[in-house]
């Protein structure tokens, strides 16, 4: 699911490459009408073995700082014909230190280690880049990884520089202020349908045939490819929320390719969840993520003063509603930004004394903290709309959708009585699909048998509103040997390399030794947020994250 916007060779390896590329699909991944695209996978990644990846200092379009090096990898449209059209994806890396600790600096011993190949990583989406992702190799948590691995980030098919994507001209995506009606009337039910449609007919006008091609059983041959051209005879990968997806569709395609895989906050893969009940079920889930970050307020009234209850709070946030609809702040924030900038408290806790401080302060006539966090930002207009249109066309093609209006209807009604914070958002977002002209496909079934795979890793917050717990519990199931680790009582999306030690602790190990848990582990929740600490917005994590989500406002 994606939070961007509700919610990333060498020719001397021969024959080596050659014989791995010859495979066969796991067990329970008979994916229909994949035959042709299986064997133009193998000679896309041929291809790409032969050529390699020239990385040079990244262009200033990528606003990317040294020691990030970028470069470009080659893999076809179709898959079904590997010689017809092409496209370039864009590709970072830092290579590996060799080195853990910093004498004279955190005061730990220097240690050289082996370095043991590439670290692939996406953030989900579908729509959103890790490009920037090799920056992480200077946050603590992440220094004995990057000791060991080159961190290695891409932007997929459609994202970014890499043959981007647009539905929609990224002016009209950010108009602002807009409404966000918590129970809509019929005459914006009328309008939002079509809007949806225009979307849909922006899609596949600007797109054209190209449009059927972004899927995520192609972001996962992207990735076969990826890994051939950067010389790796087995791919070592991190995958966080719908990367858990196309990656466990990576890990049932190209078992024998998989060395290490990690799944962080991991999307249900039952196929009967592909993409329309995955959604739908996520409504709850931020539901509940709101009333944790509501009482967490209440519990720090003294600080904020928005009441003791999360009833209270909740009326106090009705308030601003009510005015911003009446008076957008700053001419720019109405309803629509107002609840995209609280949705974000639904992924990262972190956001909640930010967001808090905003809410207190707009009561007290202080307009300018929800100002400077939920105005648009004009630079950021054409990356999110670029996410949005790659989100849309990724999702409506996986799978089908109803077409029927009265269906969205019914079921979002329903939802929106017992879970109404982002019901409609989310209906919203997702309604291009119930209009889409290109070919459905139908969802694989991804599993994989005893022995098809080596230990692999889930990693899941029980708590998280994005991708709901029981996902990570379905792959569990579906792919044989994986190991899973919960973070109680927590909700934070993503919980590789941030605050929770324990989490940390288990990644590190899989990814420096390949051990796994036996039976799986528990983690504790990590510390609750500091009521009076605002993180700064231009730090090396904020940016990161900035970067990595750019349609989440800090």
């Amino acid at each position: 699911m994606r939070a961007v916007a509700k919610y990333g060779a060498l020719a001397t390896l021969g024959s080596l490459v050659l014989s791995t590329l010859s495979a066969a699909p796991a067990r329970g991944a008979d994916f229909a009408g994949t035959s042709s695209e299986a064997r133009g996978t193998v000679v896309a990644a041929e291809r790409a073995a032969a050529a390699g990846i020239t990385f040079r200092a990244c262009p200033k379009a990528e606003m990317l700082p040294a020691p990030l090096t970028c470069g470009t990898v080659e893999v076809p449209l179709d898959y079904a014909r590997p010689d017809g059209e092409r496209i370039k994806l864009t590709v970072s890396r830092v290579k590996a230190s060799g080195k853990t600790g910093a004498a004279g600096g955190d005061g730990k011993a220097v240690e050289t280690v082996q370095r043991q190949g590439a670290l692939v990583y996406n953030p989900g989406g579908p729509g959103a880049s890790s490009m920037a992702f090799p920056m992480a190799a200077q946050m603590p948590e992440w220094k004995r990884i990057a000791a060991a691995y080159d961190i290695v980030g891409y932007a997929p098919r459609g994202v970014g520089r890499s043959a981007p994507l647009s539905c929609q001209d990224a002016g009209d995506f950010a108009k602002a202020p807009t409404l966000a009606p918590t129970y809509p009337s019929e005459s914006y039910k009328r309008e939002r349908i079509s809007g949806a449609k225009a979307y849909a007919q922006g899609c596949a006008r600007s797109a054209g045939p190209a449009l059927r091609h972004y899927t995520s059983l192609n972001n996962a041959r992207d990735l076969e490819v990826l890994r051939a051209a950067l010389g790796e005879k087995k791919l070592s990968f991190m995958g966080a929320s719908y990367g858990t997806y196309f990656g466990a569709l990576y890990a049932s395609l190209f078992p024998s390719h998989v060395r290490r895989m990690v799944f962080d906050s991991a999307v249900n893969p039952d196929p009967d969840q592909i993409w329309y009940r995955n959604n739908l079920d996520q409504s709850p889930a931020f539901e509940q993520r709101w009333a944790d970050f509501r009482a967490w307020v209440a519990k720090h009234d003294a600080t904020y003063h928005l009441g003791t209850t999360p009833d209270e709070v909740q009326r106090g946030y009705e308030r601003v509603r009510a005015e911003v609809a009446h008076r957008p702040a700053g001419g720019k924030v109405g309803p629509g930004q107002l609840h995209a900038a609280m949705l974000g408290v639904g992924y990262y806790d972190d956001y909640w004394a930010m967001r808090a401080t905003a809410l207190s302060e707009f009561l007290k006539g202080n307009t300018k903290p929800l100002i400077d966090q939920a105005t648009p930002h004009p630079a950021a207009a054409v990356d999110n709309e670029n996410g949005n249109a790659v989100y849309t066309a990724v999702q409506c093609n996986d799978a089908p959708w109803p077409t029927d209006w009265k269906v969205w209807d019914r079921d979002n009604t329903e939802l929106a009585e017992r879970a109404p914070f982002e019901t409609w958002d989310n209906a919203w977002m997702n309604l291009p699909c119930a209009f889409w002209k290109e070919p459905r496909q139908q969802p694989a079934d991804i599993r994989t048998g005893p022995g098809e795979l080596p230990p692999t890793l889930i990693l899941a917050a029980e708590r998280d509103a994005a991708t709901p717990y029981p996902g990570a519990l379905d792959l569990q199931r579906r792919l044989a040997g994986s190991v899973l680790v919960t973070e109680r009582g927590a909700g934070t999306h993503g919980i590789a390399g941030g605050p929770n030690e324990c989490v940390n602790d288990h990644l590190e190990a899989y990814l420096l030794t390949g051990k796994t848990p036996v039976r799986g582990a528990e983690c504790a929740p990590h510390a609750a947020p500091n009521p009076v600490s605002l993180e700064p917005a231009d730090d090396t994590r904020s940016e990161l994250r900035r970067r990595l989500n750019p349609g989440v406002q800090l």
